[in-house]
């Protein structure tokens, strides 16, 4: 599918999660328990969302309804490696020049960060890991493709970026060098479950749309041991449905 691409807008989501914007200069929320989940809502008046939000993500997928949805298409670029802790999880950063339509509705790849264990759980199963793919479309509106991995077999696609974990918050590093593709993330079936939810960090902006991809892949206990050294949960708890129906895809 490579063609130019109209979408040269670029996200931050650098809060942990799937935030939109750059880091704002908010109360300092975490995952423990004086400043975590639980207290995000009253943290800060932009927060309230995260309280009372009926549309929150991550949620427990236990009951779906099958439905013809469009095959994602990925158009996924290498690029060099641009990583950075933000004090809530490693992310890593893409430029312009990666993509992922869904139908006929394009979405713009700005980065991708983890999650352990995975923030959603499927008929009540947390995996070891998730990796959240964010993208932005031409209207701003965001859409987020969730990769599941299992501990098993070490994850060669993994490897750029774990062996280069940065063990302390602070600027973006870039390895000019090291090269890191997207695509080979990427399980090689791409069924999901769709759902509209919102962001898993503060704000918690809500009109997200999510696609949880179905089959799992796998990550060494040493690739997962070394994210939880930085980073032993960084998981928001799962949210009411609140009469949302999850739509799963034939694959």
């Amino acid at each position: 599918m490579k063609r130019a691409l109209a979408l040269t807008v670029a996200v931050g989501c650098c809060l942990a999660g799937e935030r939109a914007a750059a880091e704002d200069t908010g109360p300092h929320w975490d995952y423990g328990a004086e400043h975590g989940p639980a207290h995000w809502a009253g943290m800060k008046a932009d927060y309230q969302t995260c309280g009372v939000g009926k549309h929150q993500s991550p949620i427990d997928i236990t009951t779906t309804k099958k439905a013809q949805l469009p095959s994602p298409k990925f158009d996924y670029s290498r690029t060099p490696l641009r990583i950075v802790n933000n004090g809530h999880t490693i992310q890593v950063n893409v430029p312009p020049g990666s993509a992922v339509a869904v139908g006929d509705h394009q979405y713009a790849l700005q980065q991708f960060h983890f999650h352990a264990p995975s923030e959603e759980a499927v008929r009540g199963k947390h995996h070891a890991l998730v990796a959240h793919f964010v993208h932005k479309d031409v209207d701003g509106k965001l859409a987020v493709v969730a990769v599941l991995f299992d501990v098993g077999k070490a994850n060669p696609a993994l490897e750029p970026v774990f062996e280069r974990l940065p063990a302390k918050e602070g600027e973006e590093e870039v390895f000019d060098q090291v090269s890191i593709d997207p695509a080979s993330v990427l399980p090689a079936q791409h069924g999901y479950y769709e759902f509209e939810g919102s962001l898993t960090t503060p704000p918690c902006s809500e009109g997200v749309r999510w696609l949880v991809l179905k089959q799992p892949v796998t990550l060494s206990q040493a690739q997962l041991d070394a994210f939880r050294k930085l980073f032993p949960r960084n998981a928001r708890p799962v949210q009411p449905l609140n009469g949302r129906v999850v739509r799963e895809s034939a694959g």
